[in-house]
């Protein structure tokens, strides 16, 4: 099942899971854990299933900076599921 918009928002919207890393499992590679970014091409990427996320070990540094260039943007289409970290 692919997963959508609505169902990708739906589960990063979640407040307990604001600015927390979570699982990003894929159809043709490995789970990324991430966070996902709220920045100003936040709504322009929805709409298209893209998501800016960043990795767990690049946090620290994007929570100090927010630097662009520490997160990469996915295609929702090749996502498989969304689960908590841990």
């Amino acid at each position: 099942m692919d997963m959508t918009i609505q169902l990708i928002e739906k589960f990063v919207r979640d407040q307990s899971r604001r600015g927390v890393a979570v699982n990003i499992h894929f159809k043709e590679r490995s789970s990324v854990c991430g966070i996902f970014i709220y920045g100003r091409d936040y709504n322009d990427l929805k709409s298209k299933n893209l998501w800016r996320v960043v990795s767990k070990l690049n946090a620290p540094m994007w929570k100090e900076n927010d630097d662009i260039n520490l997160t990469r943007i996915f295609n929702g289409l090749s996502f498989t599921r969304l689960t908590d970290e841990g």
